[in-house]
């Protein structure tokens, strides 16, 4: 993967579903803007592609394909999310924060079979993230807050798939730089200044 060399700073939350990762972008989205930095949030998959619309239709079980085609309409999206928002944010300064990326595809991935080494091959020409934050929480406890939200079970939110996805999720500090694990269980306001503390070391604050 290539290392950021643009001005802006690309940030990157990550985690099983359900561990808190849009609720931790928010709050640091108007963290830094509160300290007057122009910042940019995203998540994957988007809807902004064809293949990220193909995608959503794969989580919501209505249409099904294999576990290699999926992963190569994620890759196929994402390249499309850092020419078109990314990488023209990063070019002009701001801090971009997104909800997942290349580590989710990682970890979703090798946890239906497929090969770590073909995952990363399929994403190697792509940005490594200045700072990743990698929320850890139990499966059980994701999955109740999934269905405390109200929303449905998607094909990525099942107990025991998210136990898997978690399995491969916490040995990537090992192999990629830049990852820090937070204590997803504790309190919104807990979680976030965890978060809090990485960043302002980092960029500085």
């Amino acid at each position: 993967m290539l290392k950021n060399s643009y001005s802006g700073r690309f940030i990157v939350f990550e985690g099983i579903d359900g561990s808190g990762q849009t609720t931790q972008t928010e709050l640091l989205k108007d963290f830094l803007r509160d300290k007057i930095y122009n910042v940019l949030i995203t998540k994957e998959p988007t809807l902004d592609s064809e293949a990220g619309r193909k995608i959503r239709r794969v989580l919501d079980k209505e249409i099904t394909l294999s576990a290699k085609e999926l992963q190569e309409l994620f890759a196929q999206d994402r390249k499309e999310h850092l020419e078109k928002a990314i990488i023209p944010s990063l070019k002009q300064g701001k801090i971009v924060i997104s909800d997942r990326y290349f580590f989710s595809s990682f970890a979703y991935g090798i946890s239906d079979g497929l090969d770590l080494e073909w995952l990363i091959s399929i994403n190697n020409s792509f940005l490594m993230p200045d700072i990743t934050f990698l929320l850890n929480a139990s499966p059980e406890i994701c999955v109740q807050r999934i269905t405390d939200r109200g929303k449905k079970i998607t094909l990525f939110e099942k107990k025991e798939k998210l136990e898997k996805v978690w399995q491969v999720y916490k040995e990537f500090p090992e192999r990629f730089k830049n990852i820090y694990i937070v204590d997803g269980e504790k309190s919104i306001e807990q979680v976030f200044e965890q978060i809090k503390k990485v960043i302002i070391e980092k960029l500085n604050l």
